[in-house]
């Protein structure tokens, strides 16, 4: 399990909104939900589902929700 993860996992438990980037497209102020385990690991959001695997420059925000 990498860093990213356990980043994001600690953001789900103490209700923290992220920043990041996907495909290219930058996502601000997104409240994470749940970390799915499948095949891979999938970013269950308030928006729509995203793949961990594409997901570059996560930020933890000090908000929360």
């Amino acid at each position: 399990m990498n860093i990213e993860l356990r980043f994001l996992q600690k953001a789900i438990k103490d209700k923290n909104y992220i920043s990041f980037t996907y495909k290219n497209k930058k996502y601000i102020k997104i409240r994470p939900l749940k970390l799915i385990t499948k095949n891979t690991y999938v970013l269950k959001t308030s928006v729509k589902d995203f793949n961990f695997e594409l997901i570059t420059r996560i930020q933890i925000l000090k908000e929360k929700f």
